[in-house]
């Protein structure tokens, strides 16, 4: 009688082979449900690195009001959602996109993603804690919102920032995920004290409005 086969764990896939298969066995159209599901217990991460994916670039005014939408709505519930996995309403689960297009996204940023990988490993990681997560979440929250912000230029960096705290999430390497932290410091840090100078310009600039109209109503006298 023959032993039994040793049983080994199925080894974990990275996100971007699990992105590039998710598409590669959906249809004509992939819905984001089907992501959620394919991402199982790493979808709070995996969500957030797939809705950073359009910060990474310069947009156009007011594109974050709808790009930022997602990544707040991520975040928070990384927060505040009792879950350890990512709810959607009925009508997001079942919101179907061309799959074309999202395999074009997928062309530009995962190659990127994979070099990225390459580098990420699990390790300095304190385990499966909810509450830790929730921290997490609220920093996150807090780059989403200054994502949404109509900062310009101002979503490049806190998308990278949580870019790499979702992928350190996803590949449970807190190394990559500190990183992502320390990277939304900074950025945090400097776009905080742009906007601080441009409010405390604000009441001088008021100040100056009549001397500004005087100026005009002169120059256009003659």
């Amino acid at each position: 009688m023959s032993a039994a086969k040793p049983q080994h764990p199925r080894p974990r896939q990275s996100l971007s082979h699990l992105l590039r298969e998710l598409s590669d066995n959906a249809g004509e159209k992939i819905t984001l449900g089907e992501i959620a599901d394919g991402m199982e217990q790493r979808s709070f991460g995996a969500f957030l690195v797939v809705f950073c994916l359009p910060n990474l670039i310069p947009l156009p005014p007011g594109a974050t009001f709808v790009l930022g939408l997602p990544l707040v709505f991520v975040s928070f519930q990384m927060a505040f959602s009792r879950l350890d996995t990512i709810w959607l309403p009925r009508r997001l689960h079942e919101y179907a996109f061309d799959n074309r297009a999202f395999a074009k996204v997928l062309d530009k940023f995962l190659p990127w993603i994979a070099w990225t990988e390459r580098f990420i490993k699990p390790r300095f990681w304190v385990g499966e804690m909810r509450l830790y997560e929730r921290f997490l979440g609220l920093f996150a929250l807090l780059l989403a919102l200054i994502i949404f912000l109509p900062i310009p230029l101002g979503n490049m960096g806190p998308a990278y920032a949580l870019a790499l705290i979702g992928l350190g999430l996803t590949e449970r390497d807190g190394l990559t995920m500190l990183a992502g932290v320390a990277l939304g410091l900074a950025f945090t840090v400097v776009i905080g004290y742009v906007g601080y100078e441009i409010l405390s310009a604000v009441p001088a600039v008021l100040r100056q409005i009549p001397t500004y109209w005087a100026s005009v109503k002169t120059f256009f006298s003659f």
